[in-house]
């Protein structure tokens, strides 16, 4: 020590100086008053001596733990992550290791976020659909009611069967029939609705997926909620968007 800090040592002993208050020590921490407070009441903090006159005499283990405090909640830890740690742990390795896996995962879905948020911006694509099937179906000129159906499939159908749907939206896009199917009155006679279910068929698009997908289960295939989870749903959105002559031309067409 030298002689200067050990004359200031001895002069300040008497007076309290080589102890801090807690607004020095909150100063010292670069943290608030408040923030020394509340350490003190969630047990992170050791309540320090008091002097003969009540004030708080903090010392320099107070003031390393307050830095440690600060530093973990700066780089992620909560505050009863830090209790769990205990006093004397200066270097958590698992704990930080772990922080590093949560903060890897958090940046991973941002980027997906970001990489989402770049297609919808770029081409003014719908928020509620997946990027992929949003672009399709812009791009072949889907009318409302398909566009609400292609929601509901993105929630129930298992990748295969949705990937097979974005495809053929994209291979052969608006196909006249189907535009005939959109505007088809409820009160459409027999004949009319026969006839529009065979040349459904025979479209390009529809043929594709029935080729692929000739069954419900195979449709369903790896549906996130289950097979009936996702037959039901469809059937409900069937039901409800389309008006009963095009429901019964897609009965028709075995749909």
């Amino acid at each position: 020590m030298s002689r200067r800090i050990r004359v200031g040592w001895n002069q300040g002993q008497g007076d309290g100086v080589g102890w801090w208050s807690t607004n020095q020590l909150a100063e010292l921490a670069g943290t608030t008053e408040r923030a020394i407070r509340h350490y003190h009441q969630v047990g992170l903090l050791a309540e320090p001596a008091r002097r003969a006159n009540g004030y708080k005499r903090y010392g320099v283990p107070h003031l390393v733990r307050v830095l440690r405090i600060k530093r973990l909640t700066g780089l992620g830890l909560s505050l009863a992550q830090i209790a769990e740690l205990g006093d004397a742990d200066e270097h958590p390795e698992k704990a930080l290791r772990a922080l590093d896996s949560e903060l890897a995962e958090g940046i991973e879905r941002m980027q997906r976020a970001r990489a989402e948020l770049a297609v919808i911006l770029d081409q003014a694509a719908p928020t509620d659909l997946p990027p992929d099937l949003g672009r399709a179906l812009a791009d072949a000129g889907s009318p409302a009611t398909e566009r609400s159906l292609s929601v509901v499939l993105s929630q129930v159908l298992g990748p295969a069967p949705l990937d097979a749907y974005v495809e053929t939206l994209r291979t052969h896009g608006s196909e006249p029939v189907l535009a005939e199917f959109d505007a088809l009155p409820a009160d459409a006679d027999e004949r009319t609705r026969q006839d529009l279910a065979e040349r459904m068929r025979e479209a390009p698009s529809v043929r594709k997926l029935l080729a692929e997908f000739p069954t419900f289960q195979e449709t369903s295939a790896g549906a996130p909620h289950g097979e009936e989870f996702a037959r039901a749903a469809i059937v409900r959105a069937v039901a409800e968007l389309y008006n009963p002559a095009q429901i019964d031309v897609l009965a028709r067409m075995d749909c």
